[in-house]
């Protein structure tokens, strides 16, 4: 709000009279709260910090010790400066008394070699104070309509750390009371040396009331919470004292994000948020950036020198989808994500979790290379179940990985597995399921996005699937229980709940329409590939559309 020492000597009225500074040219940055003319040397009791002292020097003594004393006194009580006229006491040079004394205390000591009006000084400085206390009071009116909209609006954090930023030109970061980033603007700065090591580094800053500045850190923080549960902290990296201006926008800040945090109950956490933020970019990219690193870093998952795991977790629903589960989906899936975070922690297991879809979530372990990935592993089924156990799961994995760069492989192939093996109805006694697992299901799986598979299908299955189109007979699903019970017509035709004769008709219809012989091995394989094939593109479409 106040000018400082160097910019009243800017002024071309004070330039006019030949300013220069003589001693103390390290305290220039002082502010200047006011210009306080005084001739008397005994002036020091009257002030209250933060004047810039006039003087002519006519009624001040020549003894040495008097004139350090005099300086000691304006240093004591936080005068931002002393400016002496060299016209009427002395005319050439200050005493070196008082040079000295001024270098020692540190306080600017300004000559002025000409005659100088000083109440000209003293309307251009309160001038220069009125027009920045104008200009802050029109700030802070930015500031509390800027947060105001913010506040009712129920803006997501991103949009008030952008707004922080842009209104401070500083770098900003909102973590968890236990020191995990959730969200941060780098506002142009470089993101990895904002976020790099940032969990020993916030740990050290510990701050005895709600908002406060750390020197040594150039961190002002200030704490996230309303009603008494506090649960982040509002970080705004500012190397120098912040003005107040910064204080208020950061509190005004910290208090838009706890409205957020108390409408958005429905919906994800904000950890939750963060971590989806970076399976996201994980799973799109196959080079990992290294900010994309420092972020799961600041999250308390290392990528680096790591061991990586892609997991996926799906409720095991029963019944097919319909418009009531497709509602609940989402509700159900955000529960799971916590369920599944909670059960990492209790098996101690560094992870990122989230949902990135509306059928599963997913998890990236991040294993030291010296840990038992299986007995991890085994742990982690056992904590999920654990924790959720009145919706039965499906727990897959992927490959492990050595680098972030193939995470999102391992995260997809466990996607994959999960989806088959939701078909498959049992349960491996280690409690998770690999691609080996699921064998021919989970390599179709792989293969699902391939339009070749898709054509086998339609050729191998194309005329039935027309023929119970248009007739409305159940060939299919003849053909279905004659391949699953491995070509027994017998057992076949009690899966259908089907005569014999009945059933025997069906099959016969089927060969005729297809052109094949069901006894022929290799028609039977091919058949039960496409059949499988067509159930897996049949819930992908489910998948996409779950509301339809």
């Amino acid at each position: 709000m106040y000018p400082t020492v160097a910019e009243v000597l800017a002024l071309p009225v004070v330039r006019h009279g030949g300013a220069r500074v003589v001693a103390g040219a390290d305290g220039l940055d002082a502010h200047v709260r006011w210009v306080h003319v005084a001739e008397v040397a005994d002036i020091a009791h009257l002030l209250k910090g933060g004047e810039l002292v006039l003087t002519t020097g006519i009624a001040l003594p020549d003894d040495d010790l008097a004139l350090a004393r005099y300086v000691e006194e304006l240093a004591g009580v936080g005068v931002s400066g002393l400016v002496v006229e060299l016209v009427r006491h002395w005319s050439d040079r200050l005493p070196a008394a008082l040079v000295g004394a001024a270098e020692k205390h540190g306080l600017p000591l300004v000559t002025l070699s000409r005659e100088t009006r000083y109440v000209t000084v003293t309307e251009a400085v309160n001038g220069l104070i009125v027009d920045a206390q104008v200009a802050e009071l029109r700030a802070a009116e930015q500031v509390h309509e800027t947060f105001t909209a913010l506040t009712v609006s129920g803006a997501e954090p991103r949009v008030v750390l952008r707004e922080v930023a842009r209104l401070t030109g500083q770098p900003v970061v909102l973590e968890t009371l236990s020191h995990e980033v959730l969200a941060y603007d780098a506002t142009g700065a470089d993101a990895t040396e904002l976020l790099d090591g940032w969990q020993p580094r916030s740990r050290a800053v510990r701050m005895g009331e709600r908002t406060g500045y750390d020197t040594d850190a150039g961190w002002l923080v200030t704490i996230v919470g309303a009603r008494g549960h506090d649960w982040g902290r509002l970080v705004v990296a500012c190397a120098e004292p912040p003005p107040h201006r910064y204080v208020v926008v950061a509190e005004r800040a910290a208090s838009a994000l706890a409205v957020h945090h108390l409408l958005a109950k429905d919906g994800d956490t904000l950890e939750r948020q963060a971590h989806r933020a970076v399976l996201a970019e994980l799973l799109a990219s196959p080079v990992t950036p290294a900010e994309l690193a420092a972020r799961a870093s600041a999250l308390r998952v290392p990528l680096t020198g790591r061991r990586l795991v892609g997991a996926a977790i799906r409720p095991r629903l029963t019944g097919t989808a319909s418009a009531p589960q497709a509602a609940s989906a989402q509700p159900l899936l955000r529960e799971l994500a916590e369920a599944t975070a909670l059960a990492t922690r209790r098996a101690r297991v560094s992870a990122l979790v989230a949902t990135v879809d509306d059928t599963s979530v997913r998890a990236l372990l991040s294993l030291s290379p010296q840990a038992n990935t299986a007995a991890v592993l085994r742990r982690l089924a056992r904590e999920v179940r654990q924790v959720r156990p009145s919706v039965p799961v499906v727990l897959a994995v992927g490959t492990a990985v050595e680098t972030a760069a193939d995470a999102g492989r391992s995260l997809t192939e466990a996607a994959h597995v999960a989806a088959a093996a939701l078909r498959t109805g049992t349960e491996p006694r280690c409690g998770y399921h690999r691609l080996e697992d699921v064998r021919l299901r989970g390599l179709l799986h792989l293969l699902g996005d391939d339009d070749r598979l898709a054509a086998f299908a339609a050729r191998e299955l194309g005329p039935l699937l027309a023929r119970d189109a248009a007739s409305g007979t159940r060939l299919v699903q003849a053909l279905r229980h004659f391949c699953e019970q491995g070509g027994n017509k017998s057992a076949a035709a009690a899966a259908a709940h089907t005569s014999r004769t009945a059933y025997y008709q069906q099959l016969a219809r089927v060969e005729q329409v297809l052109g094949v012989q069901l006894e022929d091995p290799e028609s039977m394989l091919s058949l039960h590939v496409a059949l499988l094939v067509h159930d897996l593109l049949a819930r992908s479409s489910d998948d996409d559309h779950p509301a339809e």
